[in-house]
């Protein structure tokens, strides 16, 4: 009966809110444009030219709804990620903290967010009037939003973010990452998309978290996604700090800490595999019944990003072999081409670079020399637009696909300002209690 009571509230608060006139209008940061048009590298005005179309991206895709929220589209497709909206804001939490009127949207998006997770916590997508776009269950769409809010408040000191509201968005995250984490006999969901009828492949009970899709929205083959395992380690603890520092609920915060050692033990005793050249490395996917894949893909969280997202160390044995894997041949998914080269996905052609992939390459390099080889290869990717694309053809980047996509613009301006301009990366929740090999 409680379920049934549970599945009948969200639905109506769906329906209030879709019934609800979310008339928008279009959003101006006066410190963010004035950052853009002051951005001066008179050795090179592509660079110029890209830094200030991606600064300025995010803006140009949110707009402020009546109901005081913020929404963020994705860019050409008209629906907002949980995941790629978390993203795309990022780089407007360097000028939070001194802006009124930015923090004010931060607020407004972190509010919708915690609305989409009342809505349905097994949707990565809605629409403007609070719809499904699209219910595939990614682990990692649960996490951002949370290390959206602990960062915003890191970053500003505002814990006026934490209403009851969000609260319950939370609420809904950590009760999903703890039904899944034995998906076969908690779980209901099921996607017409996943095998074995909609449910998935078999899985062993590890302590992780089960995922239905991977953060490029296609299906996993083992549904044990290690990247956003290790996500949603970092998530965990940022949640178990906001549970019993702002809502002092020490039940809540506890749930959370004991889900974060649980999920990053599974990852150390199933996650990493040996292999001959490299050593042990951390797999992709995996199963706990003995299956992995080996391999990359461009969208994050991926195995690269593991430090940028503060699961790791860029130092980290493990870690450091894992990168020297997937930035070569032996990753099905590194390509290389006259222009450039650098890690794919599945979810666009065959030999095609991700941007996304070729930034955080840069974000995790440990020389100025790869940070840079990195930049020129995204700039030389420039067709004349000044934005960055999902994927390009590395030998030829004039064939490319999404002309509108918000996430690797934010993500370049990230890499801009961290790698060369000297801004200081935002902060993550420290993982130095938990047993990490390699650390």
């Amino acid at each position: 009966m409680r379920k049934i009571v549970i599945r009948v509230a969200a639905l109506l608060c769906a329906a209030a809110m879709a019934a609800a006139p979310l008339l928008v209008r279009a959003l101006e940061l006066e410190s963010v444009a004035r950052a853009a048009a002051d951005y001066r590298n008179p050795s090179s005005p592509r660079l110029e030219a890209m830094f200030r179309a991606a600064l300025l991206n995010t803006s140009r895709q949110t707009t402020m709804a009546s109901d005081g929220t913020a929404y963020v589209k994705t860019g050409d497709i008209p629906a907002e990620w949980l995941r790629d909206a978390s993203a795309q804001v990022r780089p407007y939490l360097y000028f939070a903290k001194d802006d009124p009127e930015t923090q004010k949207l931060l607020r407004a998006i972190i509010a919708r967010m915690g609305k989409y997770l009342q809505v349905d916590p097994y949707a990565n997508a809605f629409t403007l009037d609070y719809r499904v776009w699209e219910q595939k269950f990614e682990l990692d769409s649960l996490a951002y939003p949370i290390v959206l809010a602990w960062t915003y408040w890191k970053v500003t000191g505002d814990a006026s973010i934490f209403t009851g509201d969000l609260s319950l968005g939370l609420d809904k995250a950590l009760e999903t990452m703890e039904r899944e984490q034995d998906h076969p006999r908690n779980s209901h969901y099921t996607h017409r998309e996943l095998k074995d009828g909609g449910k998935g492949s078999p899985v062993k009970y590890t302590g992780m978290i089960w995922s239905g899709f991977r953060p490029s929205d296609d299906a996993c083959v083992y549904h044990y996604l290690i990247p956003s395992e290790m996500m949603a380690v970092v998530a965990l603890g940022e949640l178990e700090e906001i549970e019993r520092a702002v809502y002092r609920n020490l039940i809540k915060a506890q749930r959370a800490k004991a889900l974060r050692t649980e999920v990053n033990n599974g990852i150390q005793e199933y996650g990493l595999v040996f292999m001959p050249n490299y050593g042990y490395v951390y797999a992709y996917e995996v199963d706990g019944l003995g299956h992995a894949v080996l391999m990359d893909d461009a969208n994050i969280p991926s195995l690269l990003s593991a430090p940028y997202i503060g699961y790791t160390k860029t130092t980290g044995t493990v870690y450091l072999n894992t990168r020297r894997y997937l930035l070569s041949k032996d990753n099905p998914y590194y390509y290389t081409g006259s222009v450039a080269r650098g890690i794919g996905s599945a979810h666009t052609n065959d030999g095609w670079v991700w941007p996304l992939a070729l930034v955080m390459q840069g974000l995790t390099a440990a020389t100025e020399g790869e940070k840079r080889d990195v930049l020129g290869e995204l700039l030389a990717s420039d067709t004349g637009d000044h934005v960055l694309h999902e994927a390009f053809n590395p030998n030829d980047p004039s064939k490319f696909t999404r002309a509108d996509f918000g996430w690797p613009n934010a993500l370049f301006s990230e890499f801009v300002m961290t790698a060369f301009n000297g801004v200081p990366a935002l902060p993550t929740a420290p993982t130095s209690d938990l047993e990490i090999l390699g650390e």
